[in-house]
Order: C-alpha cells, then structure tokens, then sequence
C-alpha cells in the first residue's frame, strides 16, 4: 500500500470505522456476547500483538526490541468483538514494552476520564454495573473494566467460568489472525523507517478489515448512529472506579455464579481436570 492511499482511508473512514462503541453499539455488544458466551455486560477481548520492523533505526533498537523477539516489533493494542470487528486500535508503543505498559499510555479509557462516555450499565446476578467491561489475560490489572479467568480454580462453577473467559477471549486472537491473514503487509517485516507512515498503514488496514466485516453483513451494529455531543468535565474522571480492585472480584463473583445457574452442558468441567 501507499501511503497516499493509507492516509486517504484514515482520513476519509476513520469516523465511522475506528470509532469507539456508542450507546447504541454497546447495547448490541451486550446483547450478542450474553447470547454468545453467556457473559452479560461483555464489551469485548483486549490483548497486544508485535508487528516486527526489521528497518527500525539502529538508535531505537534498545527501546524496540526484546528477547523473544528477532527483530524489532512495534505493539498493536486492540479490542474486538465476537464478529471480529476492531472497536479500539493502540499502534506505536516499542516492543520492548509489556501490555501494562501499553495501557498505561493507551486512550482506551479516555472517554471515561474525559466523562463523554456513553453510560450504559448492565445487571447480572441481582448486582448492577456502572459500565461494560473486556476480557483480558493474566497479565492485566484487577481493574473493574477487566475480568480475568480464575487463576488456580477450585471449585466447579470457577473451572466453568475460566472455560467461558477463555473461549470467549479467543475472539481477539481470531481478530489478530484474520486482520494478518488479510493484509499480509503488516504480518511481513515492515521496511519503512518512519513510523508515522507504518501507524497509518496498520490503521488503514484495520479500518479495511471493519469495512470487510460490515460488507459481508457479519457485523453485529453495521450502522452508526452517533450519540449526542457530550461536553469534557474534568470533575468527572472514572479512573478511580476504573481501578477499583473490589469490583473486579464481585463482578467476576457474579459472572461465575450466573453462569452457574445456566447450567450449561459445555462448560462442565471435565472429570480429571485438576
């Protein structure tokens, strides 16, 4: 791709296709994944991934490069949905870098802070919610936003709930693979030297990709319907309710134990899982 073309896309899409979930796309999200996966309030998976820059410049290989890594990589943060669409896309942050490191300068949560996020809250298990939240992996933080699998389950309904987290969480490995799989400039070792020209080929990329899924009529909210303009209020950062390690546990708590009473066949756990 050019860069011509790339910047052409992000310019020209971007709004529509890089956008961050609505009212209107949260409630579908809700929808779909509590059908899906059974998990009410599910926005979607987040995880990284490293695209590797062979051509970095040899100033920057310290901050771009680790050791399980060849070459220098660049780390892609996203988000995505059980259609595989990418709701929030991070490019930039070096290599060398970890996935908490990565959400430390992501703007993933920015519309929290800024208080223009859309409020939607959802229930489960009598208890209700202020805000949606993603599945992560064991790296992560015990954030409110963030619901992670029992690390060392005991007892049945937690060996259930990690099945559930963890075969719902695929959906970003799925997006990773298929937005490779499509646009093989980016799973190649890219050449360009300047970063800023690689940040719009991932991003024009992405927004292909959401484009692609909206055209098959695979999207779960193909249309978007903005939400009414929302002033910044800087009394209104959600960060501390984000953080809060204490909802973490009881909405994890009531996941588990909704999806205990669902009492579905394919999460029982196996007889000689430990």
């Amino acid at each position: 791709m050019s860069s011509n073309f790339c910047d052409a896309i992000v310019d020209t899409y971007k709004t529509e296709y890089l956008r961050k979930p609505t009212t209107h796309d949260l409630h579908r999200l809700f929808e779909a994944h509590e059908e899906r996966h059974h998990l009410p309030g599910m926005i979607g998976s987040l995880d990284c991934t490293h695209l590797v820059w062979k051509m970095c410049p040899m100033e920057w290989r310290g901050q771009y490069k680790r050791g399980d890594h060849e070459y220098p990589t660049i780390m892609l943060e996203a988000t995505a949905s059980q259609d595989l669409w990418i709701w929030h896309a991070f490019f930039g942050p070096p290599g060398a870098l970890n996935d908490i490191n990565v959400l430390q300068q992501s703007p993933l949560f920015l519309p929290e802070r800024m208080g223009t996020a859309p409020y939607v809250p959802f229930s489960v298990n009598g208890r209700t919610y202020r805000r949606g939240y993603y599945l992560v992996d064991g790296i992560y933080l015990t954030w409110s936003t963030f619901v992670k699998a029992y690390k060392y389950p005991t007892y049945e309904k937690e060996k259930m709930f990690k099945t559930a987290q963890e075969a719902a969480r695929k959906d970003i490995e799925r997006a990773f693979s298929v937005l490779k799989g499509k646009w093989h400039i980016i799973d190649r070792p890219f050449r360009q030297r300047s970063l800023g020209t690689i940040r719009n080929l991932v991003y024009a990329c992405v927004i292909l990709h959401n484009m692609i899924i909206q055209d098959s009529g695979r999207a779960i909210y193909p249309v978007h319907i903005r939400d009414p303009v929302v002033r910044p209020s800087s009394h209104r950062d959600a960060l501390p309710e984000i953080q809060d390690e204490e909802t973490h546990f009881r909405l994890r708590y009531d996941l588990t134990e909704h999806l205990a009473g669902l009492n579905l066949p394919h999460l029982q756990p196996n007889d000689d899982e430990e």
